[in-house]
């Protein structure tokens, strides 16, 4: 899955961050979602809410918030994460559930 995110956040297109994220969600560009494990319960279910709403996919990262920031390049937390564009990377069809 890091490798992955990686190449997403190389060669594709991924917002960091609950409220960007909703906002994403709600514009029905974000095509995948990222939810850490220690994401609080109630953003967790909002989250999931609209994304059933929008008819997008949901991954609940095995990692807490410390390890998705840092799976993406980033020096800091990050409990939710939107691709908008997956790029060369094949995340969409492999994460399928």
């Amino acid at each position: 899955m890091n490798s992955r995110l990686k190449l997403v956040m190389k060669s594709g297109k991924a917002i960091l961050g609950y409220k960007a994220s909703l906002k994403a969600l709600r514009r029905s560009k974000a095509k995948m979602i990222l939810i850490a494990s220690n994401c609080p319960h109630l953003r967790k279910s909002e989250i999931e809410y609209l994304a059933m709403l929008a008819k997008t996919q949901v991954h609940h990262y095995a990692g807490d918030n410390t390890a998705l920031g840092t799976a993406c390049g980033k020096f800091f937390n990050c409990s939710v994460l939107s691709i908008v564009d997956p790029g060369d990377s094949d995340i969409l069809t492999s994460t399928k559930e």
